[in-house]
C-alpha cells in the first residue's frame, strides 16, 4: 500500500484550506500543516495551468526552506478560469453575484496546480475539471451568497455546498480537483517518491 511505503516521509501539506486537509486525509496520509504569510505573486503574462503550477512551486519555494531530508512537501493553489479569464475570490457581495452570473448556464474550468517536493526530487503537475453550470436565477444567486458567503472561494462558490447540489448540471473530471485536490492524480504522483 502506498499509505504504508509513505510512512518513511514527514509529510506537510503546504496549505491553511480546511478542504484541502479533508479530501489529503481521505487518501489515508498522515501530516502536518505548514503555511506562510507571504504574498502569492505572478508574472501577468502566464495562462491558467502556467499561473498555478507557478503559485504551487512558489508556495513550495516559501515553505521548503527547512526541508529535512525525510520531509514530502505538497503544497497547491486552485484557479477557476472562464473563456480564458481567471476568476479569483470575489471583493465583495457585487462581485460575488457577477462571477456567478456568468458562470450560470455556461461551463468554466477548475484548474489546480500541485507540487510535490523533498530534498531529493520535485514533482509539478496540474489537473483540469470542466463544470458545467445550470441556469441560475437572481433570487438563487441572492440565496447561495447570504446564506454561504464564498468570498474565500475562487470562482465565488464551493461546490460541496448547496450550490452544486442545484447548480451543476455536469463535469467532466475530478470532483474533488473542484473542491481543491485532485486527489487520484496525487496518489498516482505519489508513487513517485517510494
Amino acid at each position: 500500500m502506498l499509505t504504508e511505503k509513505l510512512k518513511k516521509y514527514n509529510i506537510i501539506l503546504g496549505s491553511a484550506s480546511p478542504r484541502r486537509k479533508e479530501l489529503l486525509k481521505g487518501i489515508g496520509l498522515n501530516f502536518s500543516i505548514k503555511i506562510t504569510d507571504k504574498e502569492e505573486s505572478y508574472p501577468t503574462d502566464l495562462k491558467d495551468i502556467q499561473i498555478v503550477e507557478f503559485l504551487a512551486k512558489q508556495k513550495q519555494e516559501f515553505l521548503s526552506k527547512e526541508l529535512k531530508s525525510n520531509d514530502l512537501l505538497i503544497t497547491a493553489d486552485t484557479i477557476v478560469s472562464q473563456k480564458g479569464e481567471v476568476l479569483h475570490k470575489p471583493k465583495d457581495k457585487n462581485d460575488a453575484k457577477n462571477i456567478l452570473f456568468n458562470l450560470s448556464g455556461n461551463s468554466h474550468r477548475v484548474i489546480t496546480g500541485i507540487c510535490i517536493k523533498t530534498l531529493e526530487k520535485e514533482v509539478t503537475f496540474s489537473t483540469i475539471t470542466t463544470v458545467h453550470f445550470n441556469k441560475l436565477s437572481e433570487i438563487e444567486i441572492e440565496y447561495y451568497i447570504t446564506k454561504f458567503k464564498p468570498f474565500d472561494k475562487a470562482g465565488s462558490y464551493g461546490i460541496q455546498e448547496w450550490i452544486g447540489y442545484i447548480a451543476i448540471a455536469k463535469i467532466e473530471g475530478s470532483y474533488n480537483n473542484v473542491v481543491g485536490l485532485p486527489t487520484a492524480d496525487l496518489y498516482q504522483k505519489l508513487k513517485l517518491f517510494i
